[in-house]
């Protein structure tokens, strides 16, 4: 699986409106065959930061997304409300989803 989390700079302007923004490319994103999970937060230490953690099934599943029409139009959309370049991690990890964590379950 490639596994990436990326932290984007919001301008303050256009922090509430950062989930519209980005409303279409993460319907069209979570829709790719090769998508496993395409999910958004809100920093709790910096309001003006989005953290997006997404998972591919494959290298040829990622290539597939940044080839996209859709990542192509968002990687144009999304500069005019962003104070900065995203940072990114982007690791091919042996996986296929979720695991329950060892150090705490709730039963």
């Amino acid at each position: 699986m490639i596994f990436i989390v990326v932290k984007f700079a919001v301008k303050p302007e256009w922090v509430q409106r950062w989930p519209e923004l980005v409303a279409e490319f993460t319907e069209a994103t979570r829709a790719e065959p090769g998508n496993l999970w395409f999910d958004w937060s809100r920093s709790l230490d910096d309001p003006n930061e989005y953290v997006l953690v997404e998972a591919f099934k494959d290298a040829e599943a990622g290539g597939a997304h940044v080839n996209s029409a859709h990542f192509t139009k968002a990687m144009s959309d999304m500069p005019q409300a962003l104070a900065g370049t995203p940072k990114i991690i982007s690791q091919q990890i042996d996986a296929t989803g979720w695991s329950e964590m060892g150090e705490l379950t709730v039963d």
